[in-house]
Parts: C-alpha cells; sequence; structure tokens
C-alpha cells in the first residue's frame, strides 16, 4: 500500500473490502444498525449503505500508510463556516473530538492546517514491529505528542493542553463504563472524557467529522466541519458532563445522517 500511489491504493483497498466482507458475520451486524437508524429506508438501500461502509474502510486501511502525501498534496480542507478562525479560540487551545467517519486519521493533518500543536492517544497494535511502522507514520502529525493508550496517557494530554495545545480523539466507540446518552434514538454507553477534560480545563469542546469528498476524479480528498458544544459549568459537574457529552452525541448523529456510508456501522456502538 505504501508503495502504490495514494489513487490506487485507495481504491483497490475500497474495491477488495467491499467485495469481500460482505461476507463476514460484521456486515449482517452493520445491516441491523443501519436498519434501527434508518427504518424508513429500504433493504436495498441499507444494503448500499453498508457496502459503502465497507468500501470507505477499505480506503481509509491504505490512505492511513499515506498521510505525509494526503497532507503535502493539500487534500484536507474545511466545510465552508467550519474555517479555523470563525471556531477554534485563537490561542488553539481546546479538546477536539470525532466519530469514525470518512478518513478520522486525516483530522490531525487538518489541526496542522488549523495552526493547532495537537496531541493524541492511539490503541497500541499487538504486533510491535508493526505498531511502530503505523506510529512513525502518524506522529510527525501530532507535535504535541501521540501517546499509547494506558494510565498515564490521560495526564499527558491534559498537561499539554494546559500548557497552550490542543487534544484531539475519537468519541464514538462504545465505552463500557461510560455514560448512556442517546445515539440514533438508543441509549449508548458513551465516554464523558472529551466534557469533562474541556469543563475541566475551561477550554473549548469541538465536534469534528472529517468526511470523504470527491472532486475532479479524485477520492482521496477530505472536508471537515467543525461545531463548538456548549458546556454548563454550574455547581453540578456530574450533570454538565452528562448534558455536553449527549450534545456530542448528538452532533456525531447528525454528522452520520449526512453520510451513513463513511460510518462504522459493524461496531456495537450500543453494546
Amino acid at each position: 500500500m505504501r508503495a502504490l500511489p495514494v489513487e490506487t491504493a485507495s481504491r483497490l483497498s475500497g474495491r477488495g473490502w467491499r467485495m469481500f466482507a460482505p461476507l463476514t458475520r460484521r456486515h449482517r451486524r452493520a445491516l441491523g444498525h443501519i436498519a434501527i437508524a434508518f427504518p424508513e429506508k429500504s433493504y436495498e438501500e441499507h444494503e448500499a449503505i453498508a457496502r459503502g461502509m465497507w468500501e470507505n474502510l477499505g480506503r481509509v486501511f491504505a490512505e492511513s500508510f499515506h498521510l505525509d502525501t494526503i497532507a503535502r498534496e493539500g487534500r484536507v480542507s474545511f466545510a465552508p463556516g467550519s474555517e479555523p478562525e470563525k471556531i477554534l479560540p485563537a490561542d488553539r487551545k481546546f479538546i477536539a473530538s470525532a466519530p469514525h467517519l470518512g478518513n478520522w486519521e486525516a483530522a490531525a493533518v487538518g489541526m496542522q492546517l488549523a495552526g493547532a500543536r495537537t496531541a493524541g492517544i492511539y490503541q497500541r497494535i499487538k504486533n510491535p514491529l508493526v505498531d511502530e511502522y503505523v506510529r512513525s507514520l502518524r506522529a510527525p502529525l501530532y507535535e504535541g505528542g501521540l501517546h499509547a493508550k494506558h494510565t498515564d496517557a490521560a495526564r499527558k494530554v491534559l498537561a499539554h493542553v494546559k500548557s497552550g495545545g490542543a487534544f484531539a480523539t475519537m468519541g464514538d466507540l462504545r465505552d463500557h463504563f461510560g455514560i448512556k446518552v442517546p445515539f440514533f434514538g438508543r441509549p449508548a454507553p458513551s465516554t464523558p472524557f472529551p466534557a469533562l477534560a474541556a469543563r475541566t480545563l475551561n477550554v473549548p469542546l469541538i465536534a469534528a467529522a472529517i468526511v470523504r469528498e470527491p472532486s475532479e476524479g479524485q477520492h482521496v480528498r477530505f472536508r471537515i466541519s467543525l461545531r463548538q458544544i456548549e458546556i454548563s459549568r454550574t455547581k453540578d459537574r456530574e450533570a454538565d458532563v452528562l448534558a455536553a457529552t449527549a450534545a456530542l452525541q448528538t452532533a456525531f448523529e447528525e454528522f452520520v445522517r449526512e453520510k451513513p456510508e463513511q460510518w462504522m456501522w459493524a461496531h456495537r456502538r450500543w453494546g
């Protein structure tokens, strides 16, 4: 994948995933989730969304080896109304959270374009050689450090934000120890960390979506939408975090509804 041109790698991987992934049990799971989220749509429409999802995921896999090319060739831009100078604070101290939509790996490219010194947390790959290689491709985009997920990672990224940086994290995965808030009309265990961190540090909480928007025959091109999430700072911290977490998930749902074929429906979001 790394040796191929970015468009070729993305296209071949997307076609392969679209062809073979529907043969797995996860395809049936995805169809079940799509049917719950969009009961008004037909089975054929559900199937089209699911197959589009697999193609997008195949493309994301290949594109992950070309993040430097994506950044260098200007393949990431901001949607009208989401320009950093309109949404982000001037000091670029904020917490950003995004769903696994479009190519979420390109979020770090967008944060660089916005002038933010971004820190991130990632899940280690079991094979240490593969883990080191993949990390080496992503780390240059995280000026504030790319930390493996463990007990010390949260402290490091919070310290980074305090010192004038930003923190970007994925917020749509199921969190066994999270709080349940609505997502497509069903209670979904969700991480409170983005809302809690933003409230604690008194910085803005930003919902972000990185969607694939092909143009001029190119499929490896992305547009970022940003939305500030309101955070109350009352005496009831728990209620404030719950409300902000619910608002963040509502923003995610709205992003997904616009591009349903680009979200990970096979994930057990609701438990």
